[in-house]
């Protein structure tokens, strides 16, 4: 990989460079860091040449000139798409929001904090009354592999093995009352 020298960014900070060299730096800046901290050492080094904005009210003319943009916009649209004569003014563009609108609150049930509320009532009831401590406990049963795994008998299977077990305390019994 080619790499540029300070001076060759010193030159494409100041735009002295044809435009095919150029290309090929800013493509290079795109994978070499190195070079990349010698285009920001040559643009430090420019910074004193370089245009200054005011920043005190640039957004706001910016805003302005675009909003009066689109409003121009959309009344030659609509001057184009309804053919109005020129006499006539156009709708304004503007939606109309009425008063009532702006003063409703919503309900509270559509507010973000009843949402939270919800959200962590849920979690306590869950965390709570075990659910988490389950989910837990089933999760570890499905890492271990199943060898290791003890094999726990069925309801069924201790059922009849309790049984067995008190025929053969009687079948004793009996065998001692002989």
């Amino acid at each position: 990989m080619k790499h540029y020298t300070f001076n060759e960014w010193l030159q494409y900070v100041n735009d002295e460079i044809n435009e095919k060299t150029k290309e090929e730096l800013e493509n290079h800046l795109y994978s070499c860091d190195q070079c990349l901290n010698h285009y920001l050492m040559a643009v430090e080094t420019n910074e004193s040449s370089l245009p200054v904005l005011p920043d005190s009210d640039f957004t706001e003319l910016v805003m302005a000139e675009v909003s009066k943009q689109k409003t121009e916009l959309q009344v030659s649209w609509l001057e184009r798409k309804m053919d109005i004569d020129s006499s006539i003014q156009p709708v304004p563009t503007e939606p109309i929001i009425k008063k009532e609108e702006v003063n409703k609150k919503k309900p509270f049930y559509q507010q973000a904090v009843f949402h939270y509320l919800l959200a962590a009532a849920a979690t306590l009831l869950l965390t709570f009354s075990g659910v988490f401590q389950s989910l837990a406990a089933y999760a570890n049963s499905l890492e271990r592999p199943q060898q290791l795994q003890e094999k726990k008998p069925s309801v069924t299977e201790g059922v009849i093995n309790k049984t067995f077990a008190w025929m053969d305390s009687l079948e004793k019994k009996e065998a001692v009352k002989k």
